[in-house]
């Protein structure tokens, strides 16, 4: 019995590799199109993400404004959009009066489904971090979110210290999270129970944004002292 015939496939011909090239090109034109189209609407939800969560973080602000530390030590005011590379971003709050009511800085860091931002409030007189709000995460619901209410973690943040070391550097001491029902200093936080990862990711943004923000802007924080 003789074999079924195997049908003929041909080559590709030079028409069909244009045809498929040209698809890809418009695939790609409208890729780009689509990215390019909603960029500044993206950009806008965030800036007004992070400007909703300083205002909880520092609840006396009244006013708010967005400045850049650029080359180590230069302030300079921002119109809230994506920060050069290298600058460090933050937002001066102020009071009724004008005076500064705080200092609002943004930390992430990798979550147990995805990165973790956190907006944290500094209070210059404690030197202590005295709130924090979420930007934006996507940890699982009913675990990784009770950041968000969880009362005992919350209250971490009622005076997290922050104090910078003698030489204004860093850090005098690290900003670690520590096992739930275990904290005993004032630089620790009491992680939540059942949701590790996601108070550690909390606490690493938070550690790493203050480190390198905190020795730049203690300094000049006379500059900020009013709103001009």
């Amino acid at each position: 019995m003789n074999a079924p015939a195997v049908p003929y496939q041909a080559t590709p011909t030079l028409a069909m590799i244009r045809t498929l090239g040209l698809v890809s090109a418009i695939c790609g034109l409208i890729i780009v199109g689509t990215y390019e189209g909603t960029l500044s609407a993206a950009q806008a939800n965030r800036r007004i993400a992070a400007e909703r969560a300083v205002f909880k973080v520092i609840p006396a602000a009244k006013s708010i404004a967005p400045f850049l530390i650029i080359d180590g030590r230069e302030l300079k005011p921002t119109d809230g959009g994506e920060p050069p590379a290298g600058a460090l971003r933050f937002f001066a709050a102020y009071d009724g009066t004008g005076q500064l009511a705080g200092i609002a800085a943004e930390g992430a860091a990798k979550g147990y489904a995805d990165t973790v931002r956190v907006m944290f409030g500094y209070t210059p007189a404690c030197q202590c971090i005295s709130g924090i709000g979420v930007v934006s995460m996507r940890e699982t619901p009913g675990i990784g979110d009770k950041i968000l209410t969880d009362a005992a973690f919350l209250a971490n943040f009622q005076a997290l210290d922050v104090r910078l070391d003698n030489d204004l550097k860093a850090l005098a001491n690290e900003v670690k999270v520590v096992k739930h029902g275990t904290k005993s200093q004032l630089w620790q936080i009491d992680a939540i129970s059942g949701a590790t990862i996601t108070s550690r990711a909390v606490g690493r943004g938070i550690n790493d944004a203050a480190q390198a923000l905190l020795p730049k802007l203690v300094p000049n924080l006379d500059k900020l002292a009013s709103k001009s």
